[in-house]
């Protein structure tokens, strides 16, 4: 009976440290920093007959535009941009939500971004952009 409990006490602390030496690598979400964030009308093609989601209110559409920086040196994929986008009143373009769209792919160091969004067209303008961000990940998760 001894025996076969000490056996047992080994195995187990045998798999306890092997699970401690023989994991894969975790694919954790990386920062991305969002800087001189700004907006602009869409073109023409891309802003002809704008509706939002609910099919019937008549929209605005703007491409939000800037500078995504990864200070690591691998590439991040399907980057998450979070941020709060406000109209000429300080109301809420977008209540509830705070996820605004991703970026497919982020190079090491500074790199232009583009994101398409589309507002009520009752809401005034100029818009403000407030606490702009992303997190992806340094492994492809989406395919």
């Amino acid at each position: 009976m001894r025996l076969r409990s000490l056996t047992v006490i080994f195995i187990s602390c045998l798999i306890t440290f092997l699970s401690w030496v023989i994991i894969p690598p975790a694919i954790a979400l990386t920062q991305i920093k969002l800087f001189d964030v700004s907006y602009k009308d869409c073109p023409p093609e891309l802003a002809e007959g704008a509706v939002l989601s609910s099919g019937s209110t008549a929209a605005n559409c703007f491409i939000v535009i800037g500078k995504a920086e990864n200070s690591t040196n691998k590439t991040v994929y399907d980057a998450d941009i979070f941020g709060r986008i406000y109209d000429a009143n300080n109301d809420s373009v977008m209540q509830n939500r705070t996820r605004l769209g991703s970026i497919t792919e982020v190079p090491p160091g500074i790199s232009d971004f583009e994101l398409r969004i589309s507002v009520p067209a009752n809401q005034p303008t100029p818009l403000k952009l407030k606490q702009f961000k992303a997190a992806g990940f340094s492994g492809q998760v989406r395919k």
